[in-house]
């Protein structure tokens, strides 16, 4: 049995994983990069490890030295998280042969689901439904119009080994077709080391929605219902809810069916996402399958009220899934944003550097998943992400009033986040009425760029730093007086001193 986990990632993701272990009794083993060895997962571990300098690279991409580290502190599994590793058949292999647990699927489900042409293949086989499109890699430019010219415009070409939007380019016309398959492959060579591309049917308006499925040992698949990540910028998931405002219960059970069809054609064992493509008469697609935790999992625990980590955890020691299909509901509605250290009205560039001041959402149905905590300084050598917000409520629009509250009470100082953004999302009218699909942010970019609270937000700041120059000042006079202690001294002890009592 289980009874120590390396958790081979960073920030919000280890931590969060670290909990489940803590509540489960199990010690938690951190690795960190040198730039992140005052990081708060490794304060949280029980025990933590330097895996090398601050690139991913050599440090959380360093297989090698991950698998030395889980043998020399005793660790009996390796949780990857989601990202670096996570979804890497090499990494899961060496676990196994390294005779440590790798809590995930098997290596057959990561290769398969991993290489986009072979899933799509696979699906077709499965009787899933898939994006209309080419079943192999393009290796001849020659037959790119005549191939396009079948499917239809607009078509969409995707990276075979792809994901989180690289390697992908749309193309409206036939002028534009050469350059962007070019581009498409040129951008999945950098970024994954192949070049394969295919070419799918352009979706016009879809909604981007997902399955989070769960599979034991012992043939038990059950879906979690769905997740709405409709709300995208540049193919990356910006708020996440559920239930989905599109769905109806006969397209949700359809659904659900066909993601455990999914999971089942490569004998999925453990926790795994089945995407999905919908438009507007709700045919569905099959997109992807992400073979690890998602960001997201945790509006999925609030409304069924399932620990997936912990759910994670109990598979890989080989116990049968605690429940059945029959067993889940949805009760109630989340709603998840991601906080970014980034400068929304500069492009959204990455604003690492130290936190000088934080003050996190509490109350009634909220949660909160960071890293971050005040002096702490965020790294630029990493995704800016820096916490997930999750409010929950028994319906949608007190789920979404309970979100807002939450983000005017999110202060953090020293460095630029996204809160303001999002928190204008909440605003926009076609995201409270339900009526939004991928391209929202594209759609209401100028009203969420817009900031009404701005004169307020600046106010508030103002009053903050006039309070702490106040507060500085009356230390000050305190620590000026001979007989008052400072805030760091003991009182006792400083009279003591003077009375020549102790010697310090």
């Amino acid at each position: 049995m289980i009874r120590k986990v390396l958790v081979a990632n960073r920030g919000e993701i280890a931590v969060r994983v670290m909990r489940s272990c803590r509540e489960m009794g199990l010690r938690s083993v951190a690795i960190y990069s040198e730039a992140d060895r005052t990081a708060m997962h490794v304060r949280y571990a029980d025990e933590a490890y330097c895996v090398g300098p601050a690139t991913s690279a050599e440090s959380y991409l360093n297989i090698e030295k991950i698998i030395e580290v889980a043998k020399v502190s005793k660790s009996d599994a390796i949780h990857p998280g989601y990202g670096f590793l996570s979804e890497n058949a090499n990494f899961a292999e060496a676990v196994d042969k390294a005779g440590i647990i790798f809590i995930g699927p098997s290596i057959h489900a990561i290769n398969t689901m991993g290489d986009k042409l072979t899933a799509r293949q696979l699906m077709i086989e499965s009787g899933v439904p898939v994006v209309p499109g080419t079943k192999e890699n393009i290796d001849d430019p020659n037959k790119l119009k005549t191939i396009a010219a079948e499917i239809g415009y607009p078509i969409m070409l995707k990276a075979s080994a792809g994901g989180g939007g690289k390697g992908m380019r749309l193309v409206r016309e036939e002028k534009d077709l050469v350059n962007a398959y070019n581009m498409a492959k040129s951008e999945a060579r950098s970024a994954f080391g192949d070049d394969a591309v295919y070419m799918e049917k352009y979706i016009e308006s879809p909604h981007h929605i997902e399955f989070q499925i769960m599979a034991d040992q012992h043939g038990n698949y059950v879906h979690l219902f769905e997740r709405e990540c409709s709300v995208q910028r540049r193919h990356q998931k910006v708020v996440e809810e559920t239930p989905s405002p599109l769905m109806t219960p006969e397209l949700r059970n359809k659904m659900g069916e066909q993601a455990i069809a999914a999971a089942k054609s490569v004998d999925y064992v453990g926790a795994g996402t089945v995407e999905f493509l919908v438009d507007n008469d709700h045919n569905f697609y099959f997109l992807e399958m992400n073979t690890r935790l998602q960001v997201e999992h945790p509006i999925t625990e609030r409304t069924t009220g399932v620990d997936l980590v912990k759910a994670q955890i109990n598979v890989a020691n080989g116990l049968p899934l605690e429940f059945k299909q029959d067993d889940l509901r949805q009760n109630g509605h989340a709603i998840e944003c991601r906080i970014y250290a980034e400068d929304h009205k500069n492009n959204f560039m990455p604003c690492p550097g130290v936190v000088k001041n934080i003050t996190e959402p509490m109350g009634l149905g909220m949660r909160t998943d960071g890293y971050v905590y005040e002096g702490y300084e965020i790294p630029f050598h990493y995704d800016p992400m820096i916490s997930k917000v999750i409010s929950w409520a028994p319906t949608r629009m007190e789920a979404i009033d309970r979100m807002k509250r939450a983000l005017y009470e999110y202060k953090i100082t020293g460095v630029k986040t996204s809160i303001p953004f999002v928190a204008r999302i909440m605003e926009a009218k076609d995201f409270v009425e339900g009526n939004y699909d991928t391209h929202f942010i594209e759609k209401n970019m100028d009203f969420l760029m817009t900031d009404e609270d701005d004169c307020t937000d600046y106010c508030e700041d103002i009053a903050l730093f006039v309070a702490f120059l106040d507060y500085t000042q009356k230390l000050k006079d305190a620590a000026d007086k001979s007989n008052v202690a400072t805030p760091n001294q003991s009182a006792w002890k400083e009279y003591a001193r003077r009375k020549n009592i102790l010697r310090l």
